[in-house]
């Protein structure tokens, strides 16, 4: 009998796991969505703007979300956060403000397929600050697999074959994956709890922070079809998906769900070569096929 037991728990746990993996896999499918549109949007917004609802669209939908599972009395099993969950909550917002702006400013002075791999480097911030401040264990693997994409990275932030010159519009979007690997180990902290309250919290902090931030230094905000597209925008890449990112991360950790998520930038750096129809130059495809070999180690490890 207790045989049978311990199989069926361990049946249990690989169906969670695998759900978690899946979790992770469509987060990331959905957050790759983000780095052409934005671009496009970029084009007719300002990027503190954009920043600002993208969030502000995750917060309203996952409200939504959220307030059908209430008056249905659905996930009644889901642990809301409390007030010792204060600081991570504090951080989160903050890091999620500047995250997004600096992401646009780079976006603005790069190719959106670029950005698109250069977002790998979360994963390396991730990792690192769990493994540092967490004590989350680095396999050789997984360590491995952290050189190649810091790697890859590298390759990338230089402005063309041939040119020693560190590109700018780079350098913001490794600043914003820095802001992101800090504020997924905070969310880390709270994955135990509600996620619709999580994102709820993350997008109508960090997206009314950074639309304050764009109207004190003179932006405004775009006309409706606009407004609504980059809202729309901000639900699917910046909501759905870290509802699901958070589901993932209570099985997986942080690092490991970072890991998953790797599949992202190839997703969008393809949607990017689809949507400008531009060809990258040398750099990105050297820089393509080590991050696709750091994928592997990542994920291995």
């Amino acid at each position: 009998m207790p045989s049978t037991n311990s199989s069926a728990k361990s049946l249990k746990a690989e169906k969670t796991n695998q759900s978690a993996i899946l979790f992770a896999f469509i987060a990331a499918a959905f957050y790759a969505l983000s780095t052409p549109f934005s671009k496009l949007l970029l084009t007719n917004l300002d990027g503190t703007i954009l920043a600002g609802l993208l969030y502000l669209g995750a917060g309203i939908g996952m409200l939504a979300i959220l307030l059908v599972y209430k008056a249905f009395n659905l996930d009644s099993s889901e642990i809301s956060l409390g007030k010792s969950e204060l600081k991570y909550i504090i951080a989160m917002v903050i890091l999620d403000i500047a995250a997004p702006i600096f992401l646009m400013a780079g976006l603005k002075m790069s190719s959106a397929a670029n950005v698109s791999l250069l977002n790998n480097f979360e994963i390396v911030t991730t990792t690192m600050i769990a493994s540092l401040v967490f004590h989350e264990k680095i396999s050789k693997t997984l360590g491995t697999g952290i050189a190649l994409v810091t790697l890859s990275t590298m390759i990338l932030s230089f402005q063309s074959e041939g040119s020693l010159s560190f590109s700018v519009g780079s350098a913001f979007v490794l600043m914003a994956c820095l802001c992101w690997g800090l504020e997924n180990n905070c969310t880390r902290m709270l994955s135990s709890k509600d996620p619709k309250q999580i994102v709820v919290i993350k997008g109508f902090g960090s997206g009314l922070g950074a639309l304050g931030i764009g109207l004190i230094i003179g932006k405004t905000l775009p006309e409706p079809k606009l407004l609504i597209s980059a809202l729309i925008l901000g639900f699917i890449a910046y909501g759905f998906s870290v509802y699901l990112y958070v589901l993932a991360q209570r099985t997986l950790g942080a690092s490991k769900t970072s890991a998953f998520y790797a599949v992202a930038p190839f997703i969008g750096a393809a949607a990017s070569i689809v949507v400008f129809r531009e060809l990258p130059g040398l750099n990105f495809w050297v820089a393509l096929a080590v991050l696709a070999v750091g994928t592997y180690f990542t994920n291995k490890g």
